[in-house]
């Protein structure tokens, strides 16, 4: 698959927040944790709905975690972003650890329904190499006595998801299987997600959407 690499183009516009209330003065307001909303508890309806080459069975770059990132885009391009519940202020895409023999698409559709409870949604891309960033000090000393291991960052492979459904599916409680991560969410512009993004996961983010550019760019153009 080749992907054309070109410059994003951001557009003004306004930060939606959600789910409810909705925020209609313009001012901030995000849905806090512990929101339980419903459960989905049914099959994941995901749909491949174009066709791309996988690069899943690549080696991981030496020294570093498996992992998957998602970026997850409305009918508005507008990207899911959530903030973590244990680094407050601190705002990223669902991403998490490939298990042993898990195919990459398989480990993206899992992590999106584990940590927002989001089944409604459509595989768009796939940035077809790995992405690294690595850990800085102090985080690499955290994570690596957590796991038990001495990774030294992460190499992800990341993935376009259009969401089909509405945003009282979106649960921060995640399906009920995993420790919820994420305190508040809201849907943004590509800059504002690079502007919240840690610095040490900034220049990842700008690749993954460089590279997701091309698929949506006939919509960006549309809403010019």
């Amino acid at each position: 698959m080749v992907v054309s690499m070109r410059r994003l183009v951001f557009l003004k516009s306004t930060t939606y927040l959600h789910p409810f209330p909705f925020c209609w003065n313009n001012k901030l307001c995000f849905q806090s944790y512990p929101y339980k909303g419903k459960k989905f508890t049914d099959q994941v309806k995901l749909v491949s709905c174009c066709s791309f080459s996988s690069s899943s069975m690549e080696s991981a770059p030496e020294g570093y975690r498996r992992n998957v990132g998602i970026c997850l885009v409305n009918q508005s391009n507008k990207i899911f972003l959530a903030s973590r519940l244990d680094i407050p202020g601190q705002w990223q895409m669902p991403q998490g650890g490939i298990d042993e023999g898990e195919d990459p698409r398989t480990a993206a559709i899992r992590e999106l329904k584990e940590e927002t409870g989001v089944t409604s949604a459509e595989v768009l891309a796939e940035v077809p190499h790995w992405l690294t960033y690595d850990f800085p000090p102090e985080v690499r000393i955290k994570l690596n006595k957590r796991w038990g291991t001495n990774w030294k960052g992460q190499a992800q492979k990341w993935f376009l998801f259009r969401f089909t459904g509405s945003d009282e599916e979106i649960n921060l409680l995640g399906d009920g299987t995993e420790k919820p991560e994420f305190a508040e969410w809201a849907w943004m512009s590509p800059h504002q997600v690079t502007e919240l993004a840690v610095d040490f996961k900034k220049l990842v983010y700008e690749e993954v959407l460089k590279a997701f550019t091309p698929h949506l760019q006939s919509d960006l153009a549309g809403s010019l």
